[in-house]
């Protein structure tokens, strides 16, 4: 299934492109609220997967296709967001970073968080953009085994870590979260697509593109760390929770190693894409 956040109300997208509107078809056994599918996720993917046509007809938006304007970030208000740094081959290649024993774990602040069709004001600085697979867990836990990972996720989405360059390395040591959170600095969507809907969450072609021209283009099977590696690494210190994302990470093509160096540009639009989660279109001004 799709689990979408439109007009500030959960809702599930059908095959065809319409919207059931959660509240009104669960008859209030779940709220309104995008999070509140993460109080008890088994219990609303149980309740999903019985959603007849006749408890369709209940979403006030059932017939009409969904204008992606109006998707907010599927997860808006997550109680922990945890981002990975060069975690694909090609990238840390790039970026001049040996493997590391531990993932490069950094956090992204949910202030900067926005939907999947948004409009992102440019602050100085350099801005780049980085497309990754965003992973949203479902069931939390502690020292997740990583044999047991895919079942703490809920689904996948295609998220942009965006960055402001002069920022994150003017200092001695790089300010990774305060430079990766201005506002708008975290799109994601368009909504959480569940594994049942993934032929192989392992291996997906990722890319975007600036106004068309192909910035990033690679798979995430060649990711240094895979998602179940990352999930048991990052929960033999913390406790992963409901509603949680981890941005897994992007591949080599970032403008800040590129020669000479490119940066997003007032007026330009970014398209991120993974196979099988979507698409994402941001602009900028």
């Amino acid at each position: 299934m799709r689990v979408a956040n439109l007009d500030g109300r959960l809702a599930l997208i059908t095959g065809d492109g319409a919207a059931v509107d959660v509240a009104a078809a669960s008859d209030g056994r779940f709220g309104p609220d995008p999070m509140s599918a993460f109080a008890d996720w088994e219990a609303f993917v149980a309740w999903a997967e019985t959603l007849g046509q006749d408890d369709a007809a209940a979403g006030d938006d059932a017939a009409a296709p969904v204008d992606p304007a109006r998707l907010g970030p599927p997860v808006p208000r997550p109680a922990q967001i945890f981002a990975i740094g060069v975690n694909y081959r090609e990238h840390a290649d790039e970026a001049g970073y040996p493997p590391d024993s531990m993932p490069v774990t950094f956090t992204k602040f949910a202030s900067s968080l926005t939907g999947p069709d948004a409009t992102v004001d440019l602050p100085e600085g350099h801005v780049d953009w980085e497309v990754e697979l965003v992973v949203v867990i479902g069931l939390g836990g502690h020292a997740i085994d990583r044999d047991e990972a895919w079942d703490h996720v809920a689904g996948l989405m295609v998220g942009q870590d965006l960055s402001e360059r002069v920022a994150q390395l003017e200092g001695s040591k790089p300010q990774f979260s305060l430079a990766k959170s201005h506002p708008g600095f975290s799109p994601t969507g368009p909504w959480i697509v569940t594994l049942d809907e993934v032929p192989d969450p392992t291996d997906l072609a990722i890319s975007c593109a600036i106004d068309g021209e192909t910035m990033q283009d690679s798979r995430t099977a060649r990711m240094i760390y895979d998602i179940p590696e990352l999930m048991a690494r990052l929960s033999a210190v913390v406790t992963l929770m409901p509603g949680d994302l981890i941005f897994s990470g992007t591949p080599a093509g970032i403008g800040n190693r590129r020669t000479p160096p490119r940066f997003l540009r007032p007026g330009e639009t970014l398209t991120s894409a993974i196979e099988s989660v979507g698409t994402i279109t941001t602009r900028f001004r």
